[in-house]
């Protein structure tokens, strides 16, 4: 029995109470299976009828449900009018025009937006939210949308951030509010919000799916949903973050619990609110090709269409417009959450074009490019002509590839299959799941108590009750690899990089790009170059969660208390010995917080694999997508999130308890 008694005899307790379960766990799995089957795959008539309880559930939600003057088909109808009207104006405005009739007898009446009008308010924005540098740079990145031919495709994109990012926003913003009054409402939405932000994206598409059809309007939901647990999370932590004097000053002058919410928090915390509006913005980006899915046009469709053709060229070019298009929205909605209004400046305007220079200027552009439009339709619409394409120089770059260095690739993939991949899929698959379960619980109690080992146990053993346990050990499998190599590629980088502050400039920009790049990006190229198959899917999980292992492991290092660096050199270390006896050691817990996110990202990346031939969690959320299985996919779903909480918890819980040895909590 393991007492909770600190110091040296609790952690040789734990060592031999480690040895003998070790001992064990390998003797059961050796010995077990011909007398105890049901612990290598369990019974089917044990499993729990969880999907479809849920699936029987949600058709009953959408058909029969009544809330008494009205049913819950007549809700989600009245949500879908809702987001409709603003999302078809929004449209109108910088897409299709404002039309009259249906289909295609549908007249125009009003013209969109012109790109020359777009430009211009953009750079206004950027103008009086900072200043020219930043005008120019959002101006080059809408440009860039219109030189190089996906101008009308970011329009109808843009069209769904404008809408889903008020209503994100607003959404977080009430909930965190009610969070911040209402403990008990924080307790309860917590998990929920852990759920959400870690359940994979395509599990959230298979109930609205059910809900409200296959629909542009369906996938403004889904991206709303998707983005706005941090607006949530970011309202309740800022909120909480308001100087206590600042709260009494309101309490004092009478302030009413409203009062005290619009006057007082909302004000104090607006820089820290406007991170999260960042934030719901590109959560709403990156959810835009997944959501093409149910019904979204825009360049998420473009990138998704190219991803079937295996167009590679078109793909990256709408992958690069939504990157173009991100930056853009991210340095304005950084731009404005420090920006300062001078009010002095604002006081000895006197005249209408001194108060509101940008908006009247913005306003005669619109008005002169819309009637010259009509003379000269270059300046309303950027003409084809006139555009740009990189498509043939990327499909010739991977044809090049391909043609020269097949045999190479080739060779290294099918190495890499027949002596790593295989063998520890085998190995993984064969593992009985109480084994499992006990020796993560036991980790977990080894890191933070009973607690930790409570949540790891019964969250394994969840997944082997629902019947996914040989897809969930195919997921760990693929993740647990792809996530060894890319620590192996970016844990090297970060520590080169973090010495040489050029060198780490530049890494900043690629690690940016990564991060800024459509996961679907990613299966592209790798899928023209190995074709379908684990080995595809664990280089574009490599690729895509490479970043998170470079730049924790750079700030961790460069945040290395110097004068602990100069008793190193004082006391003769070499360059080595201080990069591996103090450097490393102080900054491992935040390389651990690294490998944390990398872990994080080959999850949620995994599902999108899914396309290209996996046989994991990934494909179970696919395949009930695309039979509207709602049961099925929640359920994979969870089992995918559940393996994420449980890495989030060990290795937090690890990084929290090497703080405390090295004295850094």
């Amino acid at each position: 029995m393991i007492t909770d008694s600190p110091g040296p005899l609790r952690a040789m307790r734990l060592k031999v109470v480690w040895t003998a379960a070790l001992v064990i766990s390998v003797l059961f799995w050796l010995t077990a299976k011909p007398h105890l089957p049901w612990a290598f795959r369990f019974p089917r008539a044990w499993q729990l009828p969880l999907k479809q309880e849920i699936s029987s559930f949600m058709k009953w939600l959408a058909e029969d449900a009544s809330l008494g003057l009205f049913s819950f088909k007549d809700l989600t109808r009245g949500i879908a009018w809702l987001v409709d009207i603003p999302l078809d104006i929004a449209t109108s405005i910088l897409s299709s025009g404002f039309l009259k009739g249906q289909g295609s007898d549908a007249v125009q009446m009003l013209p969109p937006l012109s790109w020359i009008a777009v430009i211009a308010i953009v750079v206004a924005m950027g103008r009086y939210a900072r200043d020219w540098k930043l005008a120019s740079l959002v101006g080059a990145c809408f440009g860039y949308l219109a030189i190089f031919g996906q101008w009308d495709s970011a329009m109808v994109t843009l069209s769904s951030i404008v809408i889903a990012v008020p209503f994100g926003v607003a959404g977080g913003l009430l909930l965190g509010i009610a969070a911040y009054r209402y403990k008990l409402f924080e307790r309860l939405i917590t998990p929920v919000l852990d759920l959400m932000q870690t359940v994979p994206v395509f599990a959230y598409l298979v109930p609205i799916l059910v809900l409200f059809g296959f629909n542009p309007v369906a996938a403004m939901v889904a991206t709303i949903v998707y983005a706005m647990p941090p607006m949530v999370r970011i309202t309740l932590l800022a909120f909480k973050q308001v100087p206590q004097e600042v709260v009494d000053l309101g309490t004092m002058v009478g302030c009413s619990k409203r009062q005290m919410t619009w006057k007082v928090l909302v004000p104090s915390a607006s820089a820290s609110l406007m991170v999260g509006v960042n934030q719901v913005i590109m959560l709403s980006l990156n959810m835009v090709i997944i959501a093409s899915m149910i019904g979204a046009g825009g360049l998420g469709f473009d990138v998704l269409t190219s991803l079937r053709r295996l167009d590679i060229g078109a793909g990256i070019e709408a992958g690069v417009a939504i990157v173009v298009l991100a930056i853009a929205l991210d340095r304005l909605s950084q731009a404005f959450a420090v920006r300062e209004t001078d009010v002095h400046q604002d006081a000895k305007a006197v005249g209408l074009l001194e108060r509101h220079p940008y908006s009247i200027t913005c306003a005669a552009i619109v008005l002169l490019t819309g009637l010259g439009g009509l003379a000269a339709s270059w300046l309303q619409s950027w003409p084809e002509g006139w555009s740009l394409t990189t498509g043939g120089f990327w499909a010739d770059v991977v044809r090049y590839i391909n043609v020269n260095y097949f045999d190479e690739l080739e060779a290294v993939k099918t190495f890499l299959l027949l002596n790593v991949m295989v063998p520890l899929k085998r190995f993984l698959i064969s593992l009985p799941w109480p084994v499992v379960a006990g020796l993560l619980a036991l980790a977990g109690y080894s890191l933070a108590g009973w607690r930790l080992a409570s949540l790891c146990g019964a969250l394994t053993i969840f997944i082997a009750a629902v019947g996914l346990w040989s897809k969930a050990m195919v997921t760990v499998y693929l993740c647990g690899i792809a996530v060894i190599f890319a620590c192996l590629i970016g844990i090297p980088i970060g520590i080169i990089a973090s010495s040489r502050d050029r060198l780490w400039r530049g890494v900043q920009v690629f690690i940016d790009t990564l991060q800024t790049l459509p996961s679907f990006v990613y299966l592209m190229p790798v899928v023209m170059l190995f074709r379908v198959g684990d080995f595809t899917a664990m280089v574009a999980v490599i690729a895509y969660a490479l970043a998170p292992a470079i730049r924790y492991t750079a700030h961790g290092l460069r945040h290395v208390d110097p004068l602990l660096i100069e008793a190193g050199i004082a006391s003769g270390c070499t360059r080595g010995q201080l990069l591996r006896k103090i450097k490393l050691r102080l900054a491992l817990p935040e390389i651990l917080l690294g490998i944390n996110q990398t872990i994080m990202l080959a999850l949620s990346m995994l599902v999108i694999t899914a396309l290209v031939g996996t046989r994991e969690l990934g494909q179970e959320v696919y395949i009930a997508l695309t039979k509207a299985d709602t049961g099925r996919g929640i359920v994979a779903g969870l089992c995918v999130a559940f393996i994420a909480i449980i890495a989030d918890r060990l290795i937090t819980a690890g990084a929290g308890r090497m703080k405390q040895r090295l004295g850094l909590a």
